[in-house]
């Protein structure tokens, strides 16, 4: 659970899980109980979240995740508040384009929601295999009902719905193609709206 359950970040990633609208705390709730049946029969002894944000991903599945997972994010407020909010997790200020970790270090590499917002999203999932030496999980919008529910909620109506920082727009077919370039899915799935995919790097050559 969180250190200081009160205590608040001025992020959007923030405010999203913050929400006091019922339905999207519902599809919340169901995404973070995909991912979690995802993972839990993986049982890693060491898991990175590249791109945890807040820490939230952590925090929610940390009774199937080890006592001290590692984090990294841009975002140095963000990478603040997390390492009070886990104060059992090492938390640190890296690039996933360039992070600072030996090759396959990590049983489990997550990186939820964090791949639609990348200029170069395949230098992105490149780096995920690298520091994998077993499985990845990666979640990205399901397109275009992520959209579609954004602007039937009235936000982002000069773009159709579709978010300012989203780059990159996946269905779950295109998802699977990009993933296979440089790992080996195993399974594709979606939890409304968003689409989450397991898989494991490709052997080095």
């Amino acid at each position: 659970m969180a250190a200081n359950s009160t205590e608040t970040v001025d992020t959007t990633n923030y405010e999203k899980f913050q929400t006091g609208n019922p339905v999207v705390k519902r599809l919340i709730g169901g995404f973070y109980d995909t991912v979690e049946e995802v993972v839990k029969p993986l049982k890693p002894a060491t898991v990175l979240d590249a791109g945890c944000g807040e820490g939230e991903t952590l925090d929610r599945l940390s009774e199937v995740l080890p006592p001290a997972p590692t984090g990294i994010d841009l975002n140095p407020e963000s990478v603040e508040f997390a390492a009070r909010r886990l104060p059992g997790a090492t938390i640190r200020q890296a690039d996933l384009l360039n992070l600072p970790f030996e090759d396959g270090s990590f049983d489990l590499v997550f990186c939820l929601e964090v791949l639609e917002h990348l200029p170069d999203p395949a230098a992105g999932l490149a780096e995920l295999a690298r520091v994998s030496g077993r499985d990845i999980v990666v979640s990205v919008p399901h397109e275009p009902w992520f959209r579609l529910g954004s602007f039937a909620r009235g936000k982002y109506l000069k773009t159709w719905g579709n978010h300012p920082e989203h780059v990159n727009h996946w269905n779950p077919k295109s998802l699977k193609a990009f993933l296979s370039t440089r790992t080996e899915v195993v399974e594709v799935q979606t939890s409304m709206p968003w689409i989450i995919a397991r898989c494991r790097p490709l052997p080095a050559g």
